[in-house]
């Protein structure tokens, strides 16, 4: 890697060959001039090195650091692949501790209850001479594509009847199958708390920390015992489960086979009522989703509280929250039901970034962030009267690419933010001792803005409020060769 760091740096310097030439080309030329004025004509010789003393002395040096400044910038670009590349390999390399961020978003089905119920269903067929014959060669099966089949799981009882009408015969079956019909649910009461770890903390992508803890109360709606079934499904897209536990009256339900999700079934006494806990913890991505019914549904009782440090956008279609509270850490959107009729889910997504994704931007930046230092330290020198060197302005611009280099190598040992905040410290530390500390505003543009872009999703607004100090800064700190007239009141 440090080779390629090293070829990357030397190519910087491939293009400007035809300026080196053109540079010493003018200096030899100039040296010429000299040369021919001091043997021909001395005082022409005298006045030309005077000149090239007052004015092209720090002519040259100014050009000198901004020649410097320029190839900062281009050592920049350079600088932000390389980061990019090494962080890169060195995730490659390992196992990866978050969730996967082309997984598919987590959703959560609303468990469903149902009690068991006997119904007689009693079919009739018509028999014309023809179909009876095949009657009479291959039993009733013969009429099977008809008819109930015999052999599956809920039929419990089938009674089947022949009688003559005429040529034909009519056939009767009569039979008896086990039916679900649903419970609704008394109150849901759901909690959910999705706890995001973004690239500047440390991971690969972003991802989110789940835990899910839900209350759940239904009620024999009948006037006799019934045999009732609660089912609640995993959910989907949750990759690993963690804590995975359901209460039913305070009594741990345990099941070896968990494919369609957990189930408790038993008989319970006319108007008894069921209480039910479940909770999980699990890592998702991308977008959390609640689906409370397949089709227009009575729910009588629910809410449903997400707490999360991560701004929230809401599907198309999807149920809005109810109520919104906003705080330092995050927000807790609650959604809270009663007595409403809905085929709407709750499905929430979020905007992700890739740690890579974060350093591109962050190096892309840094370019524009030290031009921006440039010119706001040129007006802030202006307006203060505040003077300075060429030397200056180029060590000052030497320590900033030091100190993000410094950053750069960091973030291969170090969580994103720590690593970027010691780079940003020691190219502040470099630069102020390089060029003063009067100038510490455009000092800490041009080390700390790029920053801005660790905080995910708030860049923006990180930058604009920098403007607005950096302008207040102008507005309120003026003084020396600005001698601006007070407003008249």
């Amino acid at each position: 890697m440090v080779q390629v760091a090293l070829d990357s740096f030397w190519s910087l310097f491939s293009g400007w060959h035809s300026l080196f030439w053109l540079v010493l080309l003018v200096a030899l030329f100039g040296a010429l001039t000299l040369l021919t004025l001091r043997l021909r004509d001395r005082p022409s010789y005298l006045l030309s090195t005077t000149w090239l003393r007052e004015v092209g002395t720090p002519v040259g040096a100014w050009a000198a650091a901004l020649l410097l400044l320029a190839f900062t910038f281009a050592a920049l670009d350079v600088l932000g692949s390389l980061v990019v590349s090494r962080v890169s390999v060195g995730q490659n390399a390992r196992a990866g501790n978050g969730a996967d961020l082309d997984a598919a978003p987590t959703t959560q089905d609303s468990p469903t209850i149902t009690y068991l119920t006997q119904s007689t269903y009693t079919r009739t067929l018509i028999v014309p001479p023809s179909l009876l014959k095949r009657v009479g060669e291959q039993g009733v099966g013969a009429l099977a594509p008809y008819l109930t089949d015999p052999t599956s799981e809920n039929v419990i009882k089938l009674v089947d009847k022949f009688r003559r009408s005429g040529q034909d015969v009519i056939f009767t079956r009569q039979a008896t199958l086990t039916t679900e019909s649903p419970i609704k649910l008394d109150t849901s009461r759901v909690k959910v708390n999705l706890d995001f770890v973004t690239p500047a903390r440390g991971a690969k992508r972003t991802y989110y920390d789940a835990t899910f803890a839900a209350e759940y109360a239904f009620t024999n709606p009948l006037d006799r015992p019934v045999f009732a079934r609660f089912q609640f499904p995993l959910p989907n897209g949750s990759g690993t489960l963690s804590g995975f536990k359901v209460l039913v009256d305070g009594k741990e339900l345990t099941a070896a086979d968990l494919s369609n999700g957990s189930r408790w079934q038993a008989q319970i006494q006319p108007k008894q009522t069921v209480k039910v806990q479940v909770t999980y913890a699990h890592q998702g991505a991308r977008g959390w989703s609640y689906l409370l019914a397949s089709r227009r549904e009575p729910i009588k009782d629910f809410e449903l509280s997400v707490k999360t440090n991560e701004a929230a956008k809401f599907a198309r279609y999807s149920l809005p929250p109810t109520q919104t509270a906003r705080s330092l850490g995050g927000s807790t959107l609650t959604w809270n039901l009663k007595d409403v009729i809905t085929a709407q889910d709750v499905s929430m997504t979020f905007s992700s970034a890739s740690l890579r994704e974060t350093l591109s931007k962050l190096y892309s930046f840094a370019p524009l962030a030290l031009l921006l230092a440039v010119l706001f330290g040129a007006l802030w020198a202006w307006l203060r009267g505040l003077r300075t060197t060429p030397a200056q302005v180029a060590l000052a611009s030497l320590a900033v690419l030091v100190g993000l280099t410094f950053g750069g190598v960091l973030m291969s040992y170090l969580p994103m933010v720590w690593a970027g905040l010691l780079g940003s410290v020691v190219a502040t530390v470099l630069a102020l001792r390089a060029i003063g500390t009067a100038f510490w505003p455009p000092v800490l543009i041009a080390t700390a803005l790029p920053l801005a872009f660790l905080l995910v999703g708030n860049a923006g607004l990180v930058i604009i409020l920098a403007g607005v100090l950096a302008l207040g800064a102008l507005i309120w700190g003026r003084t020396g060769r600005l001698a601006l007239a007070k407003p008249i009141r």
